[in-house]
């Protein structure tokens, strides 16, 4: 994904979109994130299941899953770094803390 997706210097985010988006906690071990990364695609292949079966209540399960295992990769919830600096997942990189890296970059 470096490749595909500018980083951040500071390796919080990737930009896609126009999106900043946050970047997997470096601290999990290889184990740890294929763990993470297995619920999550299992979570994915449930919501697009219940979607098709036009099940409520198990998409309401499944779109859970989803945020859980994010959440353990640390792509959502609270962040991963210990600075204080706060989230700015979702903004568009102009228009946060990183708007003069961005200008620099693209």
């Amino acid at each position: 994904m470096a490749n595909k997706y500018p980083h951040t210097p500071d390796g919080r985010y990737f930009v896609a979109k126009n999106r900043l988006w946050r970047c997997t906690d470096p601290r999990l071990t290889e184990e740890q994130k294929r763990v993470h990364i297995k619920a999550l695609m299992k979570a994915r292949r449930a919501v697009r299941s219940a979607q098709q079966q036009g099940d409520d209540d198990a998409l309401r399960q499944a779109r859970q899953s989803v945020q859980e295992a994010k959440e353990a990769l640390g792509e959502r919830g609270p962040v991963w770094w210990e600075d204080g600096a706060p989230d700015e997942g979702g903004l568009a990189p102009h228009n946060s803390s990183y708007a003069q890296w961005w200008a620099s970059h693209s």
